[in-house]
Parts: C-alpha cells; sequence; structure tokens
C-alpha cells in the first residue's frame, strides 16, 4: 500500500513525499512549526506577494533534492537509498531551527547561537520522537560522514537550499531577473573526487545563477525598506524586553514572554530543557500578537515603534557607501526628540543605524568547481568568460540611517 502524500506546489508543480521516515518528518509539530514562519521576514513591505512559508521552502528543496540525487545516479555515482533518504531528511529539516521574521531573534530575543545550531537540537528532538532513525540525517548534516559531496547538497554555493530559496523567492516577488533555472543547474551536477561540480555545459547557467543571486539579495532581501522594517521590529522587542527586565507590565504571549524575561543564549540553551520547546512554541502570530497590543501601551517609545510596525509606518531610511557622519547622527535623533518630546536618549530606539556588506561570490567559501569532458577541473573564476575572479569576488558595502518619520 502507497501511504505517500502528494503535494501541489506553485513553483514546481506535484511533489510526493514518499511514506515512512520522510512523511513522518512533515508530519511532525516541528516541521508544521514552519507553516507559521514567514520564508522572507519582512520583505512583504516592499513585495506584497512574498508570503510564503520556511515550511513551503522545505517541501521546495526536498524536491529539488530528489531530483539532485536522481541526476548523480544516472551519471554512474553510487548512492545508497539509506544515503538518499538520510539526505533527503535533511535538506527537510535545515531551516527547521528559524524563527520569526527570519534572522531578527537572532540579534534581539536570542544571542550567541544561530539558527542552524537551533536546527541541529531540534533535528535530535526529531530523531528521539522517531526512534533514532535519523542518526545518518544528522552526520550528513553536520558534515560528518564519508561523501563530501552529500553535505555540499545541502550546504556549498549550489545546495539545494539556494537553489529553491532563489527560484521561490523570485516566484513569490515578482522580480523575474532572479530566475535562475534550477533544473538546467541540477542537470548539469556531478561529482569529481568526492566534490559536487558542474559540468562545463552549464557554465551558462552558473553565471546567471551568480548574478541572480546578487541582483535578489540586493532588490529582495537587503531592499532598503525592508531593511528598515526590521530595525523598527529589532526596535520594538529590545525595548519591551528593557521594560519587562526592570519590571514593567507588558503583554505577551507564554512563548514570547520566555524570551522577553530571561537572557537567552548558547549556554542557557543547552541547561535550560524548556527553552527548546518555548522556542518552537513561537511564530510569527505571537510577535504580531504582541505588536497589536503594545500599540495602546503606556510606554511612548514602545507604543510608537509597535504602532509603525502594524500601520506599515516604516522607518525613513538614507543609504550611503560611506559611513555616516556622527554629528549628522546626532541631529538627526535630536530633531527626533524634539518634536516627539522625548528625551535625546530615548530618540536613540527611534532610529538605527546598519553595515551590511555582501559579495556574489566567495571561493574561501565553498567554491564552485566545473569540470570538463577531459576531467580537468577549473574554479568558475577561471572558466567564466563573464565573470572574472575581480569582480566576483568583490565586496559590495552599504551603510543605512534609518529613523523615525516625524
Amino acid at each position: 500500500m502507497d501511504n505517500s502524500k502528494i503535494i501541489n506546489d506553485p513553483v514546481f508543480g506535484f511533489i510526493k513525499i514518499p511514506g515512512g521516515l520522510l512523511l513522518s518528518i512533515v508530519q511532525h509539530p516541528l516541521m508544521q512549526r514552519l507553516t507559521r514562519i514567514n520564508q522572507l521576514g519582512l520583505a512583504s513591505v516592499v513585495y506584497p506577494g512574498a508570503r510564503h512559508s520556511r515550511f513551503q521552502h522545505s517541501i521546495g528543496a526536498f524536491h529539488l533534492m530528489s531530483e539532485a540525487i536522481n541526476t548523480l545516479q544516472q551519471k554512474g555515482n553510487f548512492i545508497f537509498d539509506s544515503e538518499a533518504e538520510a539526505v533527503e531528511a535533511a535538506i527537510l529539516m535545515h531551516d527547521i531551527g528559524h524563527g520569526p521574521f527570519s534572522h531578527v531573534l537572532e540579534n534581539t530575543l536570542i544571542r550567541g547561537i544561530s539558527h542552524e545550531e537551533i536546527s541541529e537540537l531540534m533535528m535530535k528532538r526529531i530523531n528521539r520522537d522517531l526512534g533514532n532513525q535519523l542518526n545518518l540525517a544528522l552526520k550528513i548534516f553536520k558534515n560528518e560522514y564519508p561523501k563530501r559531496f552529500l553535505h555540499q547538497l545541502i550546504s556549498s554555493q549550489l545546495d539545494m537550499d539556494r537553489l529553491d530559496y532563489l527560484t521561490r523567492d523570485s516566484f513569490f516577488t515578482g522580480v523575474n531577473e532572479g530566475s535562475i533555472g534550477s533544473a538546467r543547474i541540477i542537470k548539469m551536477l556531478n561529482v569529481h573526487d568526492d566534490n559536487l561540480v558542474v559540468e562545463h555545459n552549464g557554465i551558462f547557467s552558473i553565471e546567471n545563477y551568480l548574478t541572480s543571486r546578487r541582483l535578489m539579495y540586493w532588490q529582495v532581501y537587503l531592499h532598503k525598506t525592508a531593511v528598515a522594517a526590521e530595525c523598527v521590529l529589532v526596535n520594538a522587542l529590545n525595548r519591551a524586553k528593557l521594560i519587562t527586565q526592570e519590571g514593567g507590565d507588558i503583554f505577551a504571549p507564554p512563548a514570547l514572554r520566555y524570551f522577553l524575561e530571561n537572557d537567552v543564549d548558547a549556554e542557557w540553551f543547552r541547561t535550560h530543557d524548556e527553552t527548546l520547546d518555548k522556542y518552537r512554541e513561537l511564530d510569527d502570530n505571537d510577535i504580531w500578537s504582541a505588536l497589536k497590543v503594545w500599540t495602546h501601551h503606556g510606554d511612548k517609545i514602545l507604543s510608537t515603534l509597535a504602532a509603525d510596525m502594524v500601520n506599515r509606518r516604516i522607518f525613513k531610511v538614507e543609504v550611503s557607501d560611506e559611513p555616516f557622519d556622527q554629528g549628522y547622527i546626532d541631529n538627526t535623533r535630536q530633531r527626533i526628540a524634539r518634536i516627539m518630546g522625548i528625551g535625546t536618549d530615548d530618540a536613540r530606539w527611534l532610529a538605527g543605524i546598519n553595515e551590511i556588506e555582501k559579495d556574489m561570490y566567495d571561493p574561501a567559501d565553498d567554491n564552485i568547481t566545473v569540470i570538463y569532458k577531459d576531467g580537468a577541473t577549473k574554479d568558475i573564476s577561471e572558466a567564466s568568460e563573464l565573470l572574472g575572479m575581480e569582480l566576483l569576488s568583490k565586496k559590495i558595502r552599504k551603510y543605512y540611517l534609518c529613523y523615525q518619520r516625524v
């Protein structure tokens, strides 16, 4: 009897989830939590269609992983069925540790621990619930398995995570220039000396992929309005945490309250068993519920920030290639303080400075290797006639000054 399930995905069409272990992962509460977490955080303030969930992304990455495994097997790369299932399980769960609004929590309610580390903790919890059937998946996820290329399918310059989120985010934002042709790239994948490589015929697809990735980062993920919206949310959560820890009365759903009342870091996660349970209960809805109530809070700073979020009154933002002059920043804060009738020190909550640096390709991270018919290999920076190392590795740094509209 076939116990598999079919999911109709708007990007890739019908995706089959085999019965057994993989379906058990999809149905697990920790995976279902991802249906309540937005994939693109606050990008929807710019692109209203960007409302897809991390669950959708995880299913899409699983689909691409299945396609990649089939391609590699057809080219004579031996992959056991157990290895295929394990790497598919790992990609299903790769984002399971993400908190609400993408990376916002890592800068506010928790510190010193990344979503990747929390993902590993959650994967271990699922492994325990499923009778230790995920031991191999965990080894591959942590790059502790001899076949290194399997880990590269999960985490590398050409992993299935990136191939899905670029394709999916381009689709839902309507930024067609971000389309990368993931199917073509997967068909060009192969393995050489236990490393994932791209056949020479796929070099143009890789050039398009790298160019599209840069465009998506600056046009979508790091769009100035999205950066400004995240600044409002970070300041609101930090202000709420300060009020809570000073003994002030503030509404918060239980899971959110736990992180407002405690200074949660990596050590706290390791020594307080209940923390993971509180984290698993936390999703976008908790934050929005709190923000709506905070618009009526007696603290003027918190109520202003909360109203900014709820009513989409996003901070004004200025972008510069050079650091902002401190005098200009001080004058901006003084003007906000004067108009709003608050102290200059309090005005710092209504402004923020972000420095963001991004490059197209970092060979030190995990390079993309092109393989030729004679078995020779070259890094993409050498193989590409369009994208040389100077262009590929060029770092772009931008400075964002975000402040309350007054």
